[in-house]
């Protein structure tokens, strides 16, 4: 399988597909296995960036009725204010993620006895050197 060291100056698209291409020998390559090859290769920032621009093209789509599709009026109206929404949303989540992880975090007492006890180990190894606390 090819790595994309070795494709490291050509560009991700044509990394893709060289890599694609040993995928399918016929051009025919099924859409979970494209999806499985650029998630491999995504890093977490390109996967939040693609799925921003997903989101964000979607919603200009149908506010600003860029297709010409005839979408009603109230359906514009909705989805005007949905990136507010969306990150008000988030940031609720967010705020309720952290305040559940600081309740629910757990006391080490036998790491922290542990801890201790190597402090004291190290500063009688430095008395012994000549350190003075």
């Amino acid at each position: 399988m090819l790595l994309f060291q070795e494709y490291h100056g050509i560009g991700l698209t044509s990394y893709l597909c060289a890599k694609l291409s040993w995928l399918s020998k016929d051009g025919l390559i099924p859409v979970p296995v494209v999806l499985r090859e650029i998630s491999n290769i995504m890093t977490k920032l390109l996967e939040w960036v693609f799925g921003v621009s997903v989101v964000g093209a979607a919603w200009a789509f149908v506010t600003f009725d860029i297709l010409k599709m005839s979408i009603p009026r109230t359906y514009r109206e909705v989805a005007w204010p949905m990136p507010l929404y969306l990150l008000v949303t988030f940031g609720c989540y967010s705020l309720a993620t952290v305040g559940y992880r600081v309740a629910t975090f757990n006391d080490c007492d036998d790491a922290a006895k542990e801890l201790q006890a190597q402090i004291i180990e190290a500063r009688e190894d430095l008395r012994k050197k000549g350190l003075k606390f």
